[in-house]
């Protein structure tokens, strides 16, 4: 379990970087809070710390269910995987929201590989 609890604050550390990086953006067009409203910029950075915070779920989850029944292995590289795929998503969509889809995709393949080991390891229980 210690691989998936590195994993675990490696996608926390993206949760982290991602809220940085909306506050930031707040403070460089200066966007007062609670004010969603600004430049494209400034929204895609909201956005981007909104979509991760939903993401949240569907892989810490996954990830440890996967790491007590399956694998402490296979669901830190789940972990990491997806924690590459976020970070692909927001670099993406902080250039221009079109070029956010392949760190998408990334992401959703790592949670759903993370939902199958899970799901695998449950059933040889």
């Amino acid at each position: 379990m210690l691989l998936t609890a590195w994993a675990t604050l490696a996608v926390l550390g993206v949760y982290f970087w991602t809220g940085v990086m909306a506050g930031y953006a707040r403070v460089k067009y200066k966007v007062a809070a609670p004010s969603m409203d600004g430049p494209a910029a400034f929204q895609s950075a909201q956005r981007v710390q909104a979509n991760t915070l939903e993401q949240l779920p569907i892989v810490l989850v996954p990830l440890w269910l996967c790491a007590v029944y399956l694998s402490d292995t296979w669901a830190a590289a789940g972990g990491l995987l997806w924690c590459a795929g976020r970070i692909a998503y927001a670099l993406g969509y902080y250039r221009d929201p079109a070029k956010r889809e392949i760190g998408f995709v990334l992401g959703m393949v790592a949670s759903g590989a993370l939902v199958c080991g899970a799901a695998v390891g449950l059933l040889m229980h």
